[in-house]
């Protein structure tokens, strides 16, 4: 996104999420595709917020980036429960991602991982970095993908069938949903600690009662694949996770359960999109022959070193 020259941008930031979707949620609805993740997690947020369920006790924030004009031209939050525990920047202006990273700064956060779409999520690390005297590096490049209709969809078939997790799979469900994320990046050929979301008992059972997690049985009725995906937020549903326990891989049951949830989501009148680890070949290629197509490349990025000018985070 270019900057406009001499535009100065203001930075607004809140830690109340309905305050936020009251003042960024045109900006999310005018490309919901690629601000996903901040509608659909700001708005469970904000749905907890107002059935009592208090946050845990961990850096959360909500930016807003409007131009001289009062234009929002950007977005951001930070709100992930792991380590270290990054913020999530929405494209917007070069200028305006410095903006966004002086004014965390002066906040007194500290940042150490940034998330989010390209270029801005690297200028804001870049920033981040240059402002406390460290570095960056790429932990993980992302692509986001989109299918946008029915008729772009193609159906893959594989022994068994689809179903609905039911609340006895939950603990299988938990299980797998943290596995997804340590065999991607084994896949991903990334070693070492990296940073994950991982979801609770009770998360999950929210999960499972909403609808929101598929299993695919094989013909002798055993469990062999998870597909879950997001709640719809401004008409786009995000898959994933999409994962596979080794000893079930090669028999197409990811490609299956993802085309088949994938309808299921077109089929309600929602738009169906996902991310994949670009070091990922299979899956990148899975999707693609489902029918899915690259929107945005996004990166999940670590600010690194030790920090030489003060925060307070």
């Amino acid at each position: 996104m270019p900057d406009s020259p001499g535009t100065a941008y203001a930075v607004t930031l809140t830690t109340d999420p309905a305050a936020f979707l009251d003042e960024a949620g045109e900006h999310l609805a005018a490309d919901p595709v690629v601000t996903s993740v901040v509608a659909t997690v700001t708005r469970r947020a904000a749905d907890d917020d107002a059935a009592g369920h208090p946050a845990p006790d961990l850096p959360r924030w909500w930016a807003v980036v409007r131009d001289g004009a009062g234009a929002v031209v950007g977005a951001a939050m930070r709100t992930a429960p792991f380590e270290p525990h990054p913020a999530y920047v929405l494209p917007m202006p070069d200028a305006a991602a410095r903006a966004l990273a002086r004014a965390v700064h002066e906040r007194g956060d500290r940042l150490d991982g940034i998330n989010g779409a390209l270029p801005a999520a690297r200028v804001v690390a870049e920033e981040t970095a240059a402002l406390t005297g460290r570095g960056t590096v790429v932990d993980e490049h992302l692509r986001l993908w989109e299918l946008a209709s029915l008729a772009e969809l193609v159906a893959h078939d594989a022994p068994g069938r689809l179903r609905p997790a039911r609340l006895e799979d939950v603990p299988r469900c938990v299980r797998w949903w943290e596995a997804f994320a340590v065999d991607s990046a084994e896949q991903g050929g990334r070693t070492g600690e990296h940073p994950m979301e991982t979801e609770t008992v009770a998360g999950m059972t929210g999960r499972v009662e909403a609808g929101l997690v598929w299993l695919w049985e094989s013909p002798d009725g055993e469990v062999v694949h998870l597909t879950a995906h997001s709640p719809a937020a401004y008409g786009v549903v995000r898959v994933g996770p999409v994962y596979t326990p080794a000893a079930h891989r090669g028999h197409g049951y990811a490609s299956a359960a993802v085309a088949q949830v994938t309808r299921r989501v077109l089929e309600a009148g929602d738009r169906a999109c996902l991310f994949t680890d670009q070091a990922n070949p299979t899956s990148n290629k899975i999707y693609a022959a489902i029918g899915y197509r690259p929107v945005a490349d996004t990166a999940n990025l670590l600010v690194t070193g030790p920090v030489t000018s003060p925060v307070t985070r």
